[in-house]
């Protein structure tokens, strides 16, 4: 019987010292793959790797060539730290003396080390140093960089995420970033306030395009999304635009567009900042209105003001909100590719709605090299087709 004790007391220890190491060695891949992890590991297996390419080179020269070392001070220049990838260095150059030795002289040898693969070893070397101090000063490990760039694209992503709208209203946005790349100068911010009677939208369009704005779109997206809601809707510009100026940017400036919807009633008012005008489809006439309010860039100087306007959406109407990269062309006025932009909207949103922001970028801007933004609202109408 004691024996019997003695061996489930035997069995659930090694269950749980398996379970400790099992657990130990998951959570040292997953810190390792994001980045927090030791480089150990890395460092010992590709000291490893270089004698026994060596050791193949001397074996079967005709398979396995002097060059192959490139492939491990590739990789170090990727995995190890400056410090540790001289190490390996080290280690490649006695393999090629070991190899020059074994071999015999370049010219009579079956596989060679001649100058040129010297040559050609210590180039991925000085480049896998660069790339190595590079990620040293920069503090982003290369498991963790593509995954950081990521996440970056996908806070922005969601912080422009349009809150659900009520029975009746509907809501379609597009951003797409200059030149194909994951980031964009242009964001929105958007929140239901009042008790979720009022939408705020913010549509922000930061000086420069592409990668170059995306890093201030993030900081200001956030920033502006931790205002939105918080300050009184007039308030908004003049606080986004203090927050600006005290970034000192040298590109500091932004335009930028408030809408402050009530839900209920289909009025608004919309506060510009230096901003394109809103354009609003009486459902009734079929016609396009400009709507504007007035104020300057954000980050151009302390104490602006913002003038609003005010309107009013009734059953049928659609409210578009959008930045220069839709109409602004280098061989035509903003007027005229606010005309073009009307009428290719007259197509899509008068047959269907859904996805109507996507096509319409398609249709005035699909090869433009500039970040573009849209955003349609519309109020269900009573009678006619249903835009849904």
């Amino acid at each position: 019987m004691a024996g019997r004790v003695g061996e489930e007391a035997f069995t659930a220890r090694m269950r749980k010292s398996v379970h400790r190491a099992r657990t130990v060695l998951r959570r040292s891949g997953v810190d390792y793959f994001r980045g927090d992890g030791s480089e150990g590991l890395a460092l010992a297996t590709l000291l490893l790797t270089v004698p026994a390419l060596a050791w193949a080179t001397i074996l079967t020269p005709v398979w396995c060539s002097p060059s192959t070392l490139v492939l491990p001070i590739v990789a170090g220049g990727l995995l190890l730290r400056p410090a540790s990838l001289l190490g390996l260095y080290a280690a490649a150059a006695a393999a090629l003396i070991v190899e020059s030795v074994k071999l015999g002289p370049y010219a009579d040898g079956a596989a060679p080390v001649t100058p040129g693969t010297v040559l050609t070893v210590a180039a991925c070397g000085l480049f896998g140093l660069l790339i190595a101090q590079f990620r040293s000063r920069v503090g982003v490990p290369w498991r963790r960089g593509g995954t950081m760039l990521f996440d970056l694209r996908e806070r922005i992503r969601v912080q422009s995420k349009l809150p659900r709208l009520p029975q009746g209203w509907h809501r379609e946005m597009a951003l797409r970033p200059a030149g194909g790349q994951s980031f964009s100068g242009d964001f929105v911010v958007a929140a239901r306030t009042s008790g979720g009677r009022v939408l705020e939208v913010v549509l922000t369009d930061v000086s420069g395009k592409g990668m170059d704005a995306g890093s201030r779109a993030l900081l200001l997206s956030g920033a502006f999304g931790g205002l939105l809601g918080s300050l009184p809707p007039h308030e908004f510009l003049p606080a986004a635009n203090g927050y600006l100026l005290r970034q000192d940017w040298d590109e500091g400036f932004a335009t930028s567009i408030h809408l402050v919807l009530d839900l209920d009633t289909g009025e608004y008012e919309l506060l510009s900042a230096g901003h394109l005008p809103a354009l609003q489809l009486h459902a009734g006439s079929g016609l396009w209105e400009e709507k504007s309010g007035e104020g300057p860039l954000l980050g151009v100087y302390d104490g602006a003001q913002f003038d609003a306007a005010k309107g009013s959406l009734g059953p049928g109407d659609v409210l578009m909100l959008f930045t220069d990269g839709l109409v602004e062309a280098p061989d035509r006025d903003i007027s005229e590719g606010i005309d073009r932009l009307t009428g290719e909207a007259d197509r899509y949103v008068a047959s269907t709605f859904e996805g109507a922001a996507w096509h319409l970028i398609e249709a005035v801007a699909k090869d433009v090299n500039d970040d573009r933004a849209l955003l349609l609202i519309c109020r269900d109408s009573d009678a006619g087709p249903m835009l849904l």
